[in-house]
């Protein structure tokens, strides 16, 4: 075990809108450390949103992570033998990664020509309310209620 908690690593903001959660995604989106490349694509997904929409794109954006943001989530537990699905609250930040990384996840499994196009077609999905991200997120607390019976398991 460690000794102590590793130091949090200070994320800097993005050029083009200065949020620090839009470089948190980003460094989500990279491949092989090619952060330019997932900067270049973030931005061209960007550009289709104002296109189709004509809204904001990182407004759009962050309507789509909210949408995504799981609540609550199953943790396994072992009890006499047998495995619970245990209902657990999520930590705020742990939250917002797991948010990102589906988003990401059935943007990257979507139909479509490059990944800025399917990435931009996911977030107006989310956006709306609509997408597989979001149908996983409802699934996460379908279960989750499902299994509220063995809350008192808690970890």
């Amino acid at each position: 075990m460690r000794k102590r908690k590793p130091k949090q690593r200070v994320i800097q903001p993005d050029p083009r809108f200065g949020d620090i959660v839009v470089t948190q995604f980003v460094n989500n989106l990279m491949f092989s450390g090619k952060k330019s490349t997932a900067f270049d694509v973030f931005y061209n997904a960007m550009d289709i949103i104002q296109e189709k929409t004509g809204e904001n794109p990182h407004e759009t954006w962050q309507k789509a992570l909210n949408n995504i943001y799981p609540g609550v989530e199953v943790r396994s537990k072992r009890v006499g033998g047998a495995t619970f699905q245990i209902p657990v609250e999520i930590r705020p930040n742990r939250r917002i990664s797991v948010g990102m990384k589906w988003l990401i996840k059935y943007s990257r499994a979507r139909s479509g020509k490059g990944i800025a196009e399917k990435l931009s077609s996911e977030i107006i999905a989310a956006s709306k309310g609509e997408g597989a991200a979001v149908k996983k997120k409802d699934d996460t607390h379908r279960m989750a209620e499902a299994n509220k019976a063995f809350a008192h398991f808690r970890v």
